[in-house]
C-alpha cells in the first residue's frame, strides 16, 4: 500500500508536535513490508527538496509566491497547499498511469491492497491539498486531527477562528476515517466538529525510547548540568512554547510556593517563541534569578536536558495528548502534569507520575514538592512510566494500529460507491 501523507511541518521544519508525530509515524510505517510511505511537506532552508530517509520518501515544496507577498498566515497556507497539491498530483498520476493507454489513468478501485493508494492529511493546514487530491483521483482520505481551534482558544471568538473551525469541520466530513490521539480528543472532535463517534479511531501517540540510550558518562552529565543549575539545585524542566495553553505561567506562579518549602528548586524553561511575558512574571514574583530560559534548543541538547532534570513538569491548560510527557517518561525522569486532556490518559496518578489540578498553582506546587521530598517514590513511578512507554506508547504498535485503519478504509472503499 502507498500512503501519501500531507503535513505542513516535518523535520527539520518543526513548529509544534505535528512534525515529530508525522516523522516518527512515517518511519514506523515505512519499516513494514506492506507499506510505502511518501510525505509531501513544506520546504526548509538546507533540507533537500527530495530525499528518502529511514525508508520514507520526502517531497518538500516551496509555497507559491503571490503578488505583493502573502497577506497573512492563512494566505500562506493556501499557497503551500497549492504547491503540495501539485507535487502530490504528479506522484498520483505516475502511480495510476495506464501502461496500455498512454495519457490515461487506471481506476484506483481496481488496485489490490498491495498496490493501493491512500491519502492521509494532518490537521486543517493540509485540508485543501488533501481534498483536491481526493476528488481529482477518487482516492480515500484519512485525517488526523491533532488539535482543534475550539480547544486551543477555549471556544470560537473571532472571524479567523470561525474560518479555521469551518475548515476543520469540512476536513472531518471529507475524511473516510478520523484518527485522534486520545479519548479526550475524540470527545472534542465529536463536540466541536460534529463528527460521528463511529467514524473516529483513537490511536495514541508514541515516542522512540531508544533515542535516550546514548553514551552520557556521569562526568559529562555533571558538566552539562552545571550550565543550567548549581550542583545543589534540583532542576524542574518545562519543555514547550510560551503560549497560554502550555501553562508555563502556572508553573512560574507555583515556583515561589515550591521554593518556600524547598529552597534549592530551579526552573528551566526550554522552548522557542515569545517569552517576555514569562520573564516579566518571574521577575515580578521575585524568582527571576531562579528561572533559566534556554530559548529553542536542538534535539541533542533537549535529550540531555531531559536526562539531567530532576522533574519534568507539564501544567498544560489544553493538551490533546502531550508527547513531551512521553519523552520525559522515556528518559526515566519523574513527571508532574496537570489533568488536562490527554495528559490524564498518559500519566496514571501515583503509578507512573503525579497528576495535579488544571490551572491551579497551589495544586501544582503540591505535586512538585511531593516529588522533591519523596525522591525514592518518584524514582519508582519513573521506572513504571518507562515500562509503560515501551509497551503502550511504542511506535511499532502504533504503526500496526494505523495500518489496520488504512486497510479497513481500503476494503470499504473498494465495496462502496464513490
Amino acid at each position: 500500500m502507498r500512503v501519501l501523507m500531507l503535513s505542513w511541518e516535518y523535520p527539520p521544519k518543526i513548529v509544534g508536535g505535528i512534525a515529530r508525530h508525522v516523522e516518527e509515524l512515517s518511519w514506523a510505517l515505512a519499516k513494514r513490508p506492506d507499506m510505502e510511505v511518501h510525505v509531501v511537506t513544506c520546504e526548509f532552508p538546507g533540507a533537500p527538496a527530495e530525499e528518502t530517509y529511514n525508508g520514507v520518501h520526502i517531497h518538500r515544496v516551496v509555497p507559491y509566491d503571490a503578488p505583493g507577498g502573502h497577506k497573512d498566515f492563512v494566505h500562506w497556507v493556501h499557497q503551500l497547499n497549492a504547491a503540495m497539491r501539485d507535487r502530490a498530483h504528479a506522484l498520483c498520476r505516475d502511480w495510476l498511469a495506464d501502461p496500455s493507454r498512454p495519457g490515461s489513468l487506471i481506476d484506483p478501485k481496481t488496485l489490490s491492497e498491495k498496490d493501493a493508494i491512500l491519502l492521509h492529511a494532518h490537521d486543517w493546514l493540509a485540508y485543501f491539498a488533501g481534498v483536491e487530491l481526493k476528488h481529482a483521483f477518487k482516492l480515500p482520505l484519512v485525517a488526523t486531527i491533532h488539535a482543534t481551534e475550539f480547544g486551543r482558544n477555549n471556544g470560537i471568538h473571532n472571524d479567523l477562528s470561525r474560518y479555521i473551525n469551518g475548515i476543520e469541520v469540512n476536513l472531518v466530513t471529507e475524511a473516510w476515517r478520523i484518527i485522534v490521539c486520545s479519548g479526550f480528543m475524540k470527545g472534542e472532535v465529536e463536540y466541536a466538529l460534529n463528527a460521528p463517534s463511529d467514524k473516529i479511531d483513537i490511536i495514541y501517540n508514541g515516542v522512540h525510547a531508544e533515542k535516550f540510550d546514548f553514551d552520557f558518562p556521569p562526568g559529562e552529565a555533571a558538566a552539562f548540568r552545571a550550565t543550567y543549575a548549581a550542583p545543589n539545585e534540583k532542576i524542574i524542566l518545562f519543555v514547550g512554547r510560551g503560549v497560554r495553553e502550555k501553562g508555563a505561567q502556572v508553573l512560574i506562579d507555583a515556583l515561589p510556593k515550591v521554593r518556600a518549602s524547598y529552597h534549592d528548586a530551579k526552573l528551566v524553561i526550554a522552548g522557542g517563541g515569545y517569552r517576555q511575558h514569562l520573564v516579566d512574571q518571574a521577575n515580578a514574583l521575585g524568582v527571576g534569578q531562579h528561572v533559566y530560559f534556554t530559548g529553542f534548543v536542538a534535539d541533542d541538547i533537549l535529550l540531555r536536558l531531559y536526562k539531567v532534570a530532576d522533574i519534568a513538569c507539564f501544567p498544560s491548560l489544553y493538551e490533546p495528548f502531550g508527547i513531551v510527557a512521553l519523552e520525559a517518561m522515556a528518559a526515566h525522569t519523574p513527571v508532574v502534569v496537570s489533568d488536562a486532556g490527554g495528559l490524564a490518559e498518559i500519566v496514571t496518578p501515583d503509578v507512573t507520575g503525579t497528576v495535579t489540578w488544571l490551572n491551579n498553582s497551589d495544586s501544582l506546587a503540591w505535586g512538585l514538592l511531593r516529588v522533591l521530598h519523596n525522591p525514592q517514590f518518584a524514582r519508582e513511578m519513573a521506572d513504571r512510566a518507562y515500562e509503560r512507554v515501551k509497551t503502550v506508547f511504542n511506535w511499532d504498535r502504533i504503526a500496526a494500529q494505523t495500518a489496520e485503519v488504512y486497510k479497513r478504509v481500503w476494503k470499504e472503499y473498494q465495496t462502496s460507491p464513490w
